[in-house]
């Protein structure tokens, strides 16, 4: 007989290939349960509403993301190719994950509180990729090799949360509307092809990376 701990996981892989291969708008319980073959009531027995269960779904992703994370920036030395790394592997999964990325982000949808059967809060999973970031732009500002700071010259830079919290919507920015088609058509780019990689790609990046953290020297 299957043990709770394993349906529990079933439930949250057939989740994830159906984010995978239909995107979010396909993650119904009822679809869920079906694909699972359980009853269609029992999800609720161990997520108690429909935006627990997407959370456990989309911390999968952020697990996912934070392995790629941790993969680019150990082949880095300088908090700023850290930064570099960490950016294009966002943009790249968010191309490459379309479904996944899309809910992982709505947090309109999830649920971050703990329940009584222990289930963790998504927030757990998710703010410390963000941390990560702000303690890299901390670092990054103490570097002697860049040219300058962005902003005017005499007003202080701001606090590095705020500093990554505008990286990350500019990145966000670049994938989706790289996914739609819609930056390859005011650079008169080719249409997107999936997988990430293009010089158009690396480009906006490294304008992304020198507006918010200033130019390196070269």
């Amino acid at each position: 007989m299957e043990g709770e701990s394993s349906l529990r996981e079933r439930l949250i892989d057939v989740g994830v290939d159906l984010v995978t291969t239909e995107g979010s708008a396909s993650l119904g319980l009822r679809e869920i349960a079906r694909r699972a073959g359980v009853s269609h009531g029992a999800p609720r027995r161990y997520f108690p509403t429909h935006h627990a269960l997407l959370s456990a779904i989309a911390r999968r992703g952020f697990e996912d993301l934070g392995a790629r994370f941790a993969a680019a920036i150990a082949g880095t030395t300088s908090p700023r190719a850290q930064v570099r790394a960490a950016a294009l592997v966002y943009v790249g999964y968010a191309l490459e994950n379309r479904g996944m990325f899309e809910l992982m982000f709505r947090h309109d949808l999830l649920d971050s509180e703990q329940h009584a059967s222990g289930e963790r809060r998504l927030r757990e999973a998710t703010l410390p990729l963000f941390e990560r970031i702000v303690a890299l732009i901390a670092r990054c500002r103490a570097e002697p090799t860049t040219a300058h700071r962005p902003g005017p010259p005499n007003k202080a830079a701001p606090p590095p949360a705020v500093t990554a919290a505008a990286l990350w919507a500019n990145l966000h920015g670049i994938a989706q509307l790289w996914a739609w088609g819609s930056l390859q058509l005011a650079l008169d780019a080719p249409p997107p092809v999936g997988a990430p990689g293009s010089d158009q790609l690396d480009q906006l990046v490294a304008t992304v990376l020198d507006a918010h953290l200033g130019p390196v020297d070269s």
